[in-house]
């Protein structure tokens, strides 16, 4: 399993794992299926929201390694 980056898409990271999608909830990226999450970049939805980006990878990939993977 590749690391998380801030360059990657929202949905790039759902797509290796959907229960990810509740790392993003809890930094309050709630609209995981809008054409952003598509396009968008963790850099650019956590600049938009005003969210760590570094934190928010971190969280991330905590979540990955926990599960193994």
């Amino acid at each position: 399993m590749a690391k998380i980056t801030e360059n990657m898409t929202i949905m790039q990271v759902l797509q290796q794992d959907r229960d990810s999608a509740a790392v993003f909830m809890k930094y309050g990226l709630h609209c995981l299926g809008c054409p952003g999450a598509t396009m968008e970049s963790i850099a650019d939805a956590g600049k938009v929201h005003g969210i760590d980006v570094s934190k928010l990878v971190e969280d991330l990939n905590k979540f990955f390694e926990s599960k193994g993977e």
